[in-house]
Formats: C-alpha cells, structure tokens, sequence
C-alpha cells in the first residue's frame, strides 16, 4: 500500500489514479491528520509526502516519521516545488529517500517508487527473522505472532532476537545474562527464568518455541 500526502484533490486523485494501473495499491489523504489517523491502522510500504500542507507541512510529518521506532524506516518520496533546493536538502538531511520536482510526470513517479521499494525490500529481508508463526523486524523493534503485534519489553525483546539469531543454539543462564543484561550486571540466573516465562507467555501458540535444555539452559526453534 502506498500512501499520498497531497492536499490538492485533483492531483491526489491522478496519483493513486497512476499507482493502480501501475498495480501497485494506494491510498490518498489532504493532511497531516489524515495520513496519521490511517497510519494507526494500517502500516504503508511507502509514503508520498507533499511538502506544502495545511497543517503540519511536509519536513514535520517526516521529522516524526523518522523519529518513531514504528515507522522509522518506511521509505518516504517528498514531493517539492520546482526551484525549491532548501526543502530538497532538508528533507534528504531528514532521511527522505528520495524527492520529486513538482510539477512532475505521473510516469516518472511510478518510476521512482518502484525503484525505491526495489532498493529498500532488499533491507527489509535483511532486517526480518522468521521462526514458524513468529517474525520479527529488527529495524523497527516489532514482533508479530500469526500477523498479530505483540508488545514486549526490551530485554523480552533482546533475549528473542539472539535466539532468533541462533536458531537451535542452546545459551546457558549466565551466557543469557552477559547478553543480555551486559557482563557488568550483578543478579541472580533466575532472572533469566523470569523473563523466559513471561515471553513464553506472550508468544502464545510460539512460546512453546523456547525450550528448556535441563540442567543447561534454553534453546529456541520452530516445531513443525
């Protein structure tokens, strides 16, 4: 899905018009408050952000979008005025990946955000782990249980991603700790056993994924 922050309908309308001959599916919306209202419930695979908008204006919408873990790496293309060098160079400064001169050609847009989700899906593979129902994005911190988010702490998450990492790997409790709570950190291997059983827990169906090796640790890998 890829989104369009544009305010002027007829324009807007051409865009997403462009995109789903092109095949790809897309979602228009004026503003600011808008496009955030749409973001709570779904996740784009790229934004298309015009600059000069009612409200907050293109550079804030980015700053934000870059600033939060959630959405730190959707790729995003500004949409500029011809001549406006200023905006270009603050917007690649705050991580745009790219940027069109408006007025632009529907033909060289649908160019553009093709060429740029070839280059950034070959990060996104690089970024996920995948284990039977469970998968996790290591560039934006996320963990989804058969497609549903699920929300853990940061060591839940950290101890998760190593075994992840390590499919099949036993860690002991102290191997656990140096990992995870560093090597400087002063407590007890039940620690450990703590935060195995409540991440056992929110994994659900998954968590039965994490077995216990006795009288050595833990272990992580997908039961068929």
């Amino acid at each position: 899905m890829i989104f369009c922050v544009e305010d002027d309908q007829a324009i807007r309308d051409l865009m997403i018009y462009a995109l789903n001959a092109a095949g790809l599916e897309a979602m228009g919306f004026e503003d600011g408050t808008a496009f955030f209202s749409a973001l709570e419930k779904k996740m784009p695979k790229l934004v298309i952000l015009d600059i000069m908008l009612p409200g907050q204006d293109g550079i804030a919408i980015l700053k934000w979008l870059r600033d939060d873990v959630a959405t730190a790496d959707i790729p995003v293309i500004m949409a500029t005025a011809k001549g406006t060098e200023y905006d270009k160079v603050i917007g690649l400064d705050l991580g745009a990946d790219d940027y069109l001169a408006k007025p632009f050609g529907m033909m060289e847009m649908v160019s553009r955000v093709k060429a740029v989700l070839r280059r950034t899906s070959k990060k996104e593979a690089s970024q996920l782990l995948q284990m039977g129902k469970l998968e996790l994005n290591r560039g934006c911190h996320t963990v989804f249980v058969e497609g549903e988010r699920i929300e853990l702490t940061l060591k839940e998450y950290e101890m998760l991603r190593l075994f992840m990492e390590n499919p099949g790997r036993v860690f002991t409790r102290d191997q656990l700790l140096k990992n995870i709570w560093e090597s400087d950190y002063v407590g007890e291997t039940r620690t450990v056993d703590v935060h195995i059983g409540t991440l056992r827990t929110k994994l659900r169906c998954c968590g039965e994924y994490i077995e216990t090796v006795r009288g050595v640790g833990y272990r992580m890998e997908a039961r068929l």
